[in-house]
Parts: structure tokens; sequence; C-alpha cells
């Protein structure tokens, strides 16, 4: 495919053969059944709460009150001084890495454009771009905007491990970037220290950079795991930017604040895109943010703890429908195997659920290579459920699944002969 678009739909699973136009991503596809079929929906992951009501109240004043906050203009290219200090201060006092706020830190409309400008930054055209399946989709879209090829190193099957044999295999001179996700999005696994050294010895071998989504980072579910940023392994801090963001921590994922961290050196070229991107957006939510990475309130942890309650409430549930949830130490969502119930593929079952039991969920290999993974690979029959949602809803999903998923799955059995 010559034209970006088409490459970028394509690399990103929304690219419509038929009828040679882009799909919406599919988040928005799953949240239209939802609304559709009136299904609790399980799929997108944005939580049912509102963020803090301080929080809140800190970005309406930021807008409405001049002395309050910063002008409702432009932000500076490279974000408030007081979001980069706060996220300096932050950075230091939990991972113990030390950040200059004025050229190490830079501001973006959401970790997706962070996400965007890294790639199109560091991925040079007609190599090769690692990371570890499944992904988040703009990986995809990105790396093919960037005329890299994006190439996937399937986690181990059952705990979701990276396989480091399968990654020292896969990494070559080829290699222009290593794309990493940890806390890792879907399955919540928190990679550990060791995992991030043996990547980073070999993507230094290799000549290969870093990105690293710590989107995650402040939702650890259970106390045993530890993030640690790419930032504070040795070794990374000249080939490795993190990025990060404020909206799945503080549940405020429309804001769209985020940013990207590392050398100077490294920020400047990531910066030579950005700026071209958005170049600045939201000072009100920036200004409101900084406050809450400088002083939480006891929210994080509040969070934290709902997150884990949710967790197990809809765990127990998917396993009393016979579906085999795995177990995330972080994030917001559970992986889900089908192939005890039905040998329909991850796809079919999902509309499936939405229109016949009434819970929306996202097929896993709407976030892998598709022409990489044969149609029989593990990952096909893999269904993601988000449990960022209020007790009720998931009680709702639970009920539906149980009195409805065994008549919906006979009936589509029965339609198949």
């Amino acid at each position: 495919m010559s034209s970006p678009w088409a490459r970028a739909a394509a690399a990103a699973n929304t690219y419509d053969q038929a009828g040679h136009a882009v799909l919406p991503t599919v988040y928005e596809r799953t949240t239209a059944a939802a609304i559709s079929h009136q299904a609790v929906n399980l799929g997108q992951g944005f939580p049912d709460q509102e963020g803090p009501q301080w929080l809140l109240d800190a970005a309406a004043s930021a807008i409405t009150e001049s002395h309050i906050g910063p002008p409702n203009q432009y932000a500076p290219g490279m974000g408030l001084p007081a979001l980069r200090e706060a996220v300096a201060e932050d950075m230091l006092r939990r991972q113990g890495v030390s950040l200059d706020p004025g050229t190490s830190i830079m501001a973006t409309t959401g970790a997706t454009e962070g996400i965007a400008a890294t790639i199109l930054a560091f991925a040079t055209a007609g190599s090769q771009v690692l990371c570890f399946e499944p992904h988040y989709d703009s990986y995809g879209a990105c790396a093919a905007l960037a005329g890299a090829e994006l190439v996937g190193v399937p986690l181990t099957a059952g705990d979701f491990r990276p396989d480091l044999d399968a990654f020292a295999a896969a990494i070559s001179d080829r290699t222009s970037l290593v794309l990493l996700n940890t806390p890792h999005n879907p399955t919540g696994t928190v990679f550990t220290a060791a995992e991030l050294e043996q990547i980073v010895e070999l993507a230094h071998r290799n000549g290969a950079r870093i990105m690293c989504d710590e989107v995650y980072e402040q939702l650890i579910l259970d106390p045993e795991q530890q993030h640690r940023s790419i930032l504070s392994i040795p070794g990374a801090s000249d080939i490795a930017v993190a990025v990060s963001s404020a909206g799945k921590s503080f549940s405020v994922t429309g804001w769209k604040v985020g940013w990207v961290m590392g050398a100077p050196a490294l920020i400047n070229q990531v910066r030579g895109v950005k700026q071209f991107l958005s170049f600045s957006s939201g000072p009100a939510f920036q200004w409101a943010v900084a406050q809450g990475v400088r002083d939480d309130q006891g929210y994080l942890s509040a969070l934290r703890s709902e997150l884990a309650e949710a967790r197990n409430q809809l765990s127990a549930a998917l396993d009393e429908a016979g579906l085999r949830p795995n177990s995330p130490g972080a994030g917001y969502f559970l992986l889900a195997d089908i192939s005890e119930l039905t040998d329909l593929d991850d796809a079919a079952f999902c509309d499936l659920l939405a229109a016949q039991v009434g819970v929306a969920a996202i097929p896993v290999s709407a976030l892998i290579i598709a022409d990489q993974i044969p149609r029989n690979h593990r990952l096909r029959r893999l269904v993601r459920f988000a449990f960022c949602k209020d007790r009720h809803s998931i009680s709702e999903a639970a009920q539906r699944l149980q009195q409805r998923l065994p008549e919906a799955l006979a009936a589509a059995d029965t339609s198949r002969f």
C-alpha cells in the first residue's frame, strides 16, 4: 500500500479491504456495539467514575479564574513548567531517577501523541520495529507511517511474560526501535528489572533505541509487584525514553495529558516531530495534573484498592461462566481464554457477546500483527475485559454471562450445521 493513510490503517487492523476505507478503532467499534445492543461496556478502557473532585475543581478554576493557573492560550511547546517540575519530582521520589524538568521532560497530548512522536522520530524507513504481542494498536500505525515494519514477539503462554530467547532471536541490526509496555496492556504483566536489563543489553548490542510505554505505572494492584521505569535500568539512559500520562492514573482519560521523559538529546529529537503534531494543548489540564502529581491526596491508593476488588469480582464471574481469566498484576484489564467454551474465534465471540449476551469486550486479535499470527494461534482465542468499571456494571455483566451465554453459544453452534 503506497498511501500513508492506508498503511497506517492496515497496520492497526482498521483497514476495510473491500471498501478501501478506514474503520474506527476496535475501541470505538466496541463502544458503538455496546450502545447499539444496550450491552455492559467492558470493552473500551475508560473508567465509569470521574476523577477526584479536587482535581476537576483545579482544572475548572484554571479555566475560569484568571488569577489561578495558566492563561487559556498556548502552553509552551515543551509543556507547562509546573507539570514538568512535578513529574521530575515524582520520578526522583518513586524511581530514583533524576531528570531536568527543562530538558528531559516534554508534555504531550496524551500518551498516544508521545508514542507517535517517539516512533516517528526514531523508527527509520526500511527498518524493523520490535514489540511484544499483543500490543497497543497505535504502535503498528505509527511504525507504518515511519516506513518501518512492526515485528512481534508473543508473550509466553499462560503467564504472559516476555520470551527473552525469542526476543534475542528477533532483534538484529535491522531493528531501529524496540517498543516496550510495562505494566503491559492488555495482559497486566509487570516486567521485572532483570527482564528489562536483558532487553536494554540486547538493544545496545544491536544499535536500537527503546520506547517504554508506562501509562499504567501507578496502577500496580498486587503488593508483590513493583514497577521499574526503563529510565531506572542501568545502561538505558542513552538509548531509551519513557512515555506516561495522567489519564488512567487520575481517571481523566479525556484530558489527554501525557509526557515523554529521557536524556535531553533524545527528548530534543522527539520534539522535532512532536512540535509539528499538536504543538501544545490543554494548559488548564496540565496545570491541574501538576497539582495531582505533587499530591494525590490519597486518591491513587484508594483507586488501586478499588481496581483490585473489581478485578477479583470480574475474574470470579468470568471463571464461573467457563471463561479462563489470567491474573493481571496491574492495569485495567483481564484476558479470558474462550477455548473451553467454543471454537468461535475471538472476534466472532465478541460479536455474539455484545449482540446476544449484552456484554461488550475486545478481541485480542485486534491487538496483534494480523499477518504474522496464524489463524489457530492462542492469541486469537483471547478476549479482553475491562474491570475499571463500577461494581454494579460488573455485577450486571456477571449475571448476563451466567444467564445468557450458554444459550447464545448453543444457538451459535447449531447455526453452523
